[in-house]
C-alpha cells in the first residue's frame, strides 16, 4: 500500500508595523538586528530556502529549498514585509510552490492563512469572513493560484469557521489530534470515541457541516510534532526521518500519511540550524523507497476520506483550556514575570469588542451613503491593501460607489475602510498569548485600535478613547500597574497626527 510522509510548517509572525508610518520602528530586544521581521528571516525564512545538504565527512554536496518539499503556510502580513524588505527571500518562497506543483502533481504545497491570525472561534461571522476572504485573495494574488488549504491560527476552531471556510472554497484544514471527539465510517458504521487525542492521525477525514456542506480535516501526529517542537528530533536528521517512518504501521492495509505541524520557526529560529536537519531528513526520506514525500493537496486528491468525525468546537493546539488564553485567566503563559497574571486578558478583550462594535455601527452609518454594500466593500478592500495604484483605486470605486464622488468622498471612504482594517488588525492573537499587556505584542494591537479610533474621530466627531482607556483600567499590569498606563507609554508616543489618505 501507498506510504506518505508531510511535514507542515506555519510561518508567521504579527504585524509589526507603527500603523501612522505602516513600517516596522526599531526593537531592541531583537538585537542585534533592526526588528523581529528581520532577525527571524536572518535565522529561518533564508535558511530553509537554501539549505546544506553534507555527506558523511560534513561535506555540502548540494542545497535545496525546503519550501519545495514540504507542506507550508506564510502570514499574509510577514510576506507583505518580506516582499518589500527582502524580495530575495520572498521570491524563493512563491518558487518554492511552483516547484512543488511540478514534484506534487500539480497540488502546490503554499496553504493560505487566515489574514492577521485572528483566533476565529472569538469574532463574529461577519470578521469571519473577512478574514477569509483577505487571506484567500492575498494567497492569489501572491502564489497565483487558488489555495486548497487554510490554515486557522492556533488551529482555533468552531463550526461556524468551518463554514465559512466551506462557502468559500476551501478543500482543508489542519488540526490537532487534540480536536475531534467523534469518528465513523462514511455511510455506515457506530460513531467512536477518539477524544484525548486518540484520533489515527494517517489519513483524512470529512466533517460533515449543519449548512450540508463538508470540509476535509487532517489531523497531524501529536507526539512527533511535539518531539520536533520540544524535543531532540532536530539535533539529527536521520534520526528525524527515522521517527517519521517508524510511524508508518504495517498493520494498516490502507494507504495512510505520516504528517506533522509546527510553527515554522522551529527550524532555524527556535532551534539553531533546524533548517539544515530537516534538509537532511527531507532527503533521507527522498532516497528512501518505504515512502514519499507529499503535501496535502495531492494526498487528499489521490485519497479522499473515507471516515467523517466531529470535531471539539472553541479548541485549539496552542491552550489546554480550549480558546482561553484569548479572553482570561486560564493558567497558560511562559511565566516571564514574578507574580505573574493574566486577568488582563479579559479586559483588553471587553476592549477590542467593545471598539469593534462602536466603529461597526460608525462604519456602517457614515459608508452607506457611498457604498452600494459596505460589508462586501470591506471585503473587497483587500484589493487596496495589496495595490495602491490609479487604475486599482478607481476601478475599486467602479465596482463599490453609489454615485460618482469628488476627490475628498473618495478620500473619505478610504479612512471609513481603514478604520475597518485597524479594527480587524486588533484581533491579532498575539496580543492575548504573553504573559503581561506591557509587552510589545498587546502595546501593538493597542496600537491599531488608538489608529481606529483616530480615524472614527476624523470622519464622525466622535471620541471613542476616554470610555476605551476606562476598560483598560481593569487590565492588571505587572510592568505598568494597569492596561491604560500601557496605553499611555507604550500607544502615545506611537501616535502622528492625521494626515492625508492616499486614495489614487
Amino acid at each position: 500500500m501507498e506510504q506518505y510522509v508531510c511535514i507542515h510548517g506555519h510561518f508567521y509572525q504579527p504585524p509589526r508595523e507603527n500603523p501612522w508610518l505602516e513600517t516596522v520602528e526599531q526593537q531592541q530586544s531583537a538585537y542585534p538586528y533592526h526588528d523581529w521581521n528581520e532577525r527571524i528571516t536572518a535565522e529561518c525564512y533564508a535558511p530553509n530556502a537554501a539549505s546544506a545538504i553534507s555527506d558523511h565527512d560534513n561535506r555540502a554536496v548540494r542545497m535545496i529549498n525546503n519550501y519545495s518539499r514540504i507542506s507550508f503556510n506564510f502570514g499574509p502580513t510577514l510576506l507583505s514585509w518580506m516582499q518589500k524588505h527582502k524580495p530575495d527571500v520572498y521570491q524563493t518562497i512563491l518558487d518554492a510552490d511552483r516547484i512543488s506543483r511540478d514534484r506534487f502533481s500539480g497540488h502546490g504545497s503554499a496553504i493560505a492563512q487566515v489574514y492577521n491570525h485572528m483566533i476565529m472561534p472569538l469574532a463574529n461571522q461577519r470578521d469571519k469572513k473577512t478574514q477569509a476572504i483577505w487571506g484567500i485573495k492575498d494567497f492569489e494574488k501572491r502564489f497565483g493560484r487558488f489555495p486548497e488549504g487554510m490554515w486557522l491560527p492556533e488551529t482555533a476552531v468552531d463550526l461556524e469557521t468551518l463554514e465559512v471556510l466551506a462557502e468559500l472554497g476551501i478543500k482543508f484544514t489542519i488540526l490537532s489530534p487534540h480536536q475531534v471527539q467523534k469518528v465513523k465510517e462514511i455511510g455506515y458504521g457506530e460513531w467512536q470515541d477518539v477524544s484525548g487525542g486518540r484520533i489515527d492521525p494517517t489519513m483524512a477525514y470529512l466533517c460533515c457541516l449543519p449548512s450540508g456542506r463538508s470540509i476535509n480535516i487532517f489531523f497531524y501526529d501529536g507526539l512527533i510534532s511535539q518531539a520536533v517542537a520540544f524535543g531532540d528530533l532536530l539535533n539529527n536528521g536521520e534520526l528525524f526521518s527515522r521517527k517519521l517512518l517508524g510511524a508508518l504501521g504495517n498493520h494498516r492495509n490502507r494507504p495512510q500519511i505520516v504528517h506533522i505541524a509546527t510553527d515554522g520557526e522551529t527550524y532555524g529560529h527556535y532551534r539553531r540550524q533546524g533548517n539544515i536537519t530537516l534538509a537532511s531528513c527531507l532527503a533521507f526520506i527522498d532516497s528512501n523507497n518505504s515512502a514519499m514525500l507529499t503535501n496535502y493537496g495531492q494526498y487528499l486528491k489521490k485519497h479522499p476520506p473515507t471516515h467523517r468525525i466531529e470535531v471539539v468546537e472553541n479548541s485549539s493546539w496552542s491552550c489546554a483550556h480550549g480558546i482561553e488564553r484569548w479572553r482570561a485567566d486560564c493558567g497558560c503563559h511562559l511565566g516571564t514575570y514574578r507574580g505573574w497574571t493574566q486577568a488582563w486578558r479579559n479586559p483588553l478583550r471587553e476592549a477590542m469588542d467593545w471598539l469593534r462594535d462602536r466603529v461597526a455601527a460608525i462604519y456602517e452609518k457614515e459608508a452607506t451613503p457611498y457604498l452600494r454594500d459596505p460589508w462586501r466593500a470591506r471585503d473587497d478592500y483587500i484589493e487596496l491593501m495589496l495595490d495602491r495604484s490609479t487604475g486599482r483605486v478607481e476601478g475599486f470605486f467602479a465596482g463599490h460607489l453609489r454615485d460618482t464622488l469628488a476627490s475628498e468622498g473618495k478620500e473619505r471612504v478610504i479612512k471609513l475602510l481603514e478604520m475597518q482594517k485597524n479594527a480587524l488588525l486588533v484581533y491579532t492573537s498575539c496580543g492575548w498569548f504573553f504573559d503581561d499587556i506591557a509587552g510589545i505584542e498587546a502595546a501593538q494591537v493597542m496600537r491599531y485600535a488608538a489608529k481606529a479610533m483616530q480615524l472614527a474621530e476624523e470622519v464622525q466627531g466622535i471620541r471613542l478613547e476616554p470610555d476605551y482607556i476606562r476598560i483598560l483600567e481593569k487590565a492588571p499590569s505587572v510592568v505598568h500597574g494597569n492596561g491604560s498606563k500601557t496605553y499611555e507609554l507604550l500607544v502615545g508616543p506611537a501616535r502622528r497626527e492625521p494626515s492625508r489618505v492616499i486614495s489614487g
